[in-house]
């Protein structure tokens, strides 16, 4: 008898980690969750349903902190890493997820952890990310070992944020390649949960949805904040769903929160008295995201107590205890986060200073309710709307964050009275998916879906990608060359398609060059080659450059080489943009320019 075949699905989020499994075998299967063997504290072991995403780095006296299948792991993952996180930050990677997305750092290098002291070892995002795919593998592999193939047998859909440009998704690869993952393909996290709610409903999800409906997925999770936008097709037997519209990328989600909830800490206690160095406020900020989970997972809740350590203490009674209340959570992060605006509001932008601290680039607006309006804003203009708001019809909700009621409330009644404005009726709620567990869920779901079993999202691209042309000019003081934009992308372009790009080109070999790309997520249709002479800004975003020496190999250094580009969307879902010499020196002369990572 041949061995059962299955797909599984990945959710690597920001603050916790999911796994799931589905049959790829016989027409009715159903996604099954896979618990997470982790260590709780340095000695006991204990199966969950989320992995949290944190590592712990001890220090020698606690090693090994040993594994059902490896008895001498040197760090743990999971539940024990994040209580660490609270007592020794300064040995505890968090946000691997966020600095995966990071536009200057170099992602690669050790970053992490962030406030690490003398002697702790520091890792990358793309290692960080791997080691917690290479937990999750090995859990797996124990938990099944008797059910079923092992998981680098498998097809795997990993899922990132719909918003993640090509960047993160290449080092996303990256880490799941060196994680031991072969068989891949990536998946936007709104999609999967749409996916997951879907499963859910059966075939109920007929009368629940109809062709002319437009599905708002709100996705607020630990590191990103995400918007997207699925327009139901066809005709009531043959049902079609097609992304249509994806927001910016937002940093902004509950480790903002977090941070918030424990400045708002941090200011009580120093009106009482007790003032916190930089190493307590970071255990604060762990202490805080902790306190802000239970309150919004146990609404009989009043408060939650959060204990802060003295730097050098080890007795419980030298600690700093606090506590967290349901009303500061409605002034910190209902108020703060989700405050009731009207529909014309749109993100404040702050001019920086000129000196800041190394860290993630947040959203200098942490409205979140005012990036929905202008997300909704832009792709009424975008895509033709007789009113001044895209109108959605139905809205899912995702993320970690949306699990609060009080949240999801705020959320409805704004949206529902911007709707009333624009003369739209308010949306329905799809109700049902799990919030912690619907994208990986509905990311082994599409697993199935890609073997031709279910309705298929449509989406490709979620951006228009350009490359900067400098064109020729006299030189002149405080005035730039003009800049010609060629669409290399158009958006929406599928996976698996490649586009020539019909433009006169030239690149320079053997020396260090620079590339300037650019996106749009509301530029819809502008096609492969077309020139932008004029590029407005509230449009068209750029992307980091990318510095690279394109290897001579027979030519001369410095060489001007006439060159078309040639763009692919690859079957995993990145963009790879090749320049092809007009006349190759050798069959298959290209130079591969990567829209990955910007070095040093």
């Amino acid at each position: 008898m041949s061995s059962p075949r299955f797909a599984i699905g990945i959710d690597l989020g920001t603050t916790h980690c999911a796994l799931a499994r589905i049959p790829l075998d016989g027409v009715a299967a159903h996604s099954e969750v896979i618990e997470i063997d982790q260590l709780v504290t340095s000695t006991e072991l204990e199966r969950q349903p989320l992995l949290a995403s944190f590592l712990y780095l001890p220090p020698e006296a606690e090693q090994p902190l040993g594994l059902p299948w490896d008895a001498e792991r040197g760090f743990a993952v999971g539940s024990h890493a994040r209580a660490r996180a609270a007592e020794t930050p300064g040995r505890v990677v968090a946000s691997a997820k966020s600095w995966l997305c990071h536009p200057t750092a170099d992602r690669r290098s050790g970053l992490l952890p962030l406030e690490a002291t003398d002697g702790v070892e520091r890792i990358s995002p793309v290692e960080a990310s791997w080691r917690y795919l290479e937990h999750l593998i090995e859990a797996h592999d124990a938990r099944v070992e008797s059910e079923g193939p092992r998981l680098a047998a498998c097809p795997v859909v990993l899922t990132v944020p719909a918003s993640f440009d090509a960047s993160a998704r290449e080092l996303t690869v990256e880490a799941a390649t060196a994680a031991g993952i072969e068989d891949l393909i990536l998946l936007e996290e709104p999609q999967a949960a749409l996916y997951a709610w879907l499963e859910q409903a059966g075939d109920g999800f007929r009368s629940q949805l109809a062709p002319g409906d437009v599905v708002l997925v709100i996705d607020v999770g630990g590191g990103t904040c995400d918007f997207s936008a699925i327009a139901v097709t066809g005709e009531d037997n043959a049902l079609g769903l097609e992304r249509i519209a994806v927001g910016d990328h937002i940093l902004l989600g509950g480790d903002n929160m977090d941070l918030a909830l424990a400045h708002f800490v941090k200011q009580r206690l120093a009106a009482e008295g007790t003032e916190l160095d930089a190493w307590q406020m970071a255990a604060l900020v762990h202490g805080a995201r902790v306190a802000k989970e239970r309150l919004f997972n146990d609404p009989t809740l009043a408060s939650a107590p959060i204990v802060i350590p003295r730097r050098g203490s080890k007795l419980v009674g030298g600690a700093i205890r606090t506590e967290l209340g349901k009303d500061d959570l409605r002034t910190v992060v209902l108020d703060g986060f989700f405050p009731e605006v009207g529909a014309e509001a749109r993100p404040a932008v702050r001019a920086r200073t000129a000196l800041t601290r190394f860290g993630l680039p947040y959203a200098s607006d942490a409205g979140i309710t005012r990036h929905l309006a202008a997300f909704l804003g832009r792709q009424a203009a975008a895509l033709g709307g007789s009113g001044k708001l895209l109108h959605p019809t139905c809205v899912l909700f995702n993320g970690g964050v949306m699990k609060s009621e009080l949240v999801r409330e705020r959320v409805r009644a704004t949206l529902d009275r911007w709707l009333e404005v624009d003369g739209a009726a308010p949306a329905r709620i799809l109700h049902g998916a799990d919030l912690d567990l619907a994208v990986a869920r509905g990311a082994a779901c599409f697993g199935r879906v890609r073997e031709g079993h279910g309705i298929r999202i449509r989406g490709g691209t979620a951006q228009a990608h350009y490359v900067g042309v400098e064109g020729a000019a006299p030189a002149v003081p405080g005035i730039e060359p003009p800049l010609t934009l060629v669409c290399v992308a158009p958006f929406g372009m599928q996976e698996g398609a490649s586009i020539d790009i019909d433009a006169e080109l030239a690149v320079v070999v053997g020396e260090r060059v620079s590339f300037r790309f650019f996106g749009s997520s509301v530029r819809r249709h502008d096609e492969a080659s077309a020139a932008l002479e004029r590029h407005p800004s509230d449009e068209i975003a750029e992307l980091p450059q990318v510095e690279v020496v394109l290897p001579a190999e027979g030519r001369a250094e410095g060489e001007v080489v006439p060159v078309r580009l040639r763009a692919t969307v690859t079957e995993i879902g990145t963009l790879l943009v090749e320049a092809v010499p007009l006349a190759p020196k050798k069959p298959d002369e290209r130079w591969k320019v990567e829209l990955s990572v910007r070095e040093g």
